[in-house]
């Protein structure tokens, strides 16, 4: 039994980092990896050639079937869903910044809700984990040729318009945190330089809080901003720190997390930012700050 127990607890950051990819959500990929568990402890393990095969095989399977449910129910939500931020422990190695930046990002996740859940668990398990084709056959239970198909069209709505070069994540730090900077300073047009002229804002406020489910326009992201500051004044405040691998910006009033903002950059201008405001989806990591 406790070899039983060692052997997932190896395996479950790796399953904990399938079902949030799929989900979107800290509690229900919670809840699938819990599920993963006791399928695992009821299942005849002697039977089982490859442990790490089956417990992923196992995993993606209840995350497919979570988030088939999930759809529907994001389909009444209030307003836009975003996916759920979390704060994540420091990569160890520069290839894993690289890595986890790229397809944990609010962005990416925000971007994965346009699949189906068949296609972004075949899209994930090839093009994020690496896994073969033959693996993914087997766990969507499809043929080799119908898992390509769901590969390919997925790959396709996922890329889009004009493919956007990468960023060095110190760019984007840097415009960050003069945006942060010329939002403490109350300045309009130190602000309205950091935008785009046609950059975006996408809300999530969960029907709970008030929030912008689309703004467009660099002037317009500018003025929210700005008043903002002038209506908490020192109330308000801001901290650049890395969230889903990304560097990202903190908003808080009265010491209270009050958003959680995600940004795009060309490299020269802020391009669009996803703002998190349903106070349910802060509370994670407005508790892992001690700033509730």
């Amino acid at each position: 039994m406790e070899d039983s127990v060692h052997l997932f607890d190896c395996h479950r950051p790796r399953l904990y980092g399938i079902a949030y990819r799929m989900l979107g959500a800290v509690a229900e990929a919670e809840d699938v990896v819990q599920d993963a568990w006791l399928r695992w402890h009821d299942a005849d393990r002697a039977a089982v050639d490859n442990p790490e095969a089956w417990l992923v095989r196992v995993t993606t399977r209840l995350a497919i079937d979570r988030l088939r449910a999930a759809k529907a129910e994001r389909e009444r939500y209030v307003g836009v869903w975003l996916p759920e931020p979390m704060l994540m422990e420091a990569p160890a190695t520069p290839e894993q910044i690289h890595e986890q930046a790229d397809d944990v990002s609010i962005a990416f996740l925000f971007m994965l809700e346009r699949l189906s859940p068949e296609a972004r668990a075949a899209f994930l398990m090839r093009d994020v984990f690496d896994a073969d084709y033959e693996d993914i056959a087997q766990t969507l239970d499809k043929s080799e040729a119908a898992v390509r198909q769901l590969v390919s069209r997925a790959r396709q709505q996922l890329r889009r318009g004009e493919p956007r070069e990468a960023v060095p994540r110190a760019t984007l730090r840097r415009l960050l945190l003069a945006f942060s900077e010329a939002m403490q300073r109350s300045d309009f047009h130190g602000l309205h330089a950091l935008l785009s002229d046609d950059a975006e804002l996408i809300g999530d406020g969960g029907g709970k809080v008030s929030s912008f489910a689309s703004l467009v326009g660099g002037k317009r992201l500018a003025q929210l901003f700005y008043a903002g500051k002038r209506r908490f004044r020192e109330a308000l405040h801001t901290e650049v720190v890395q969230v889903n691998g990304q560097w990202t910006l903190l908003r808080f009033v009265d010491g209270e997390l009050e958003s959680v903002q995600s940004y795009d950059t060309d490299g020269e201008r802020l391009t669009r930012v996803l703002v998190q405001r349903n106070p349910d989806k802060l509370a994670g990591i407005a508790a892992a700050l001690g700033r509730g």
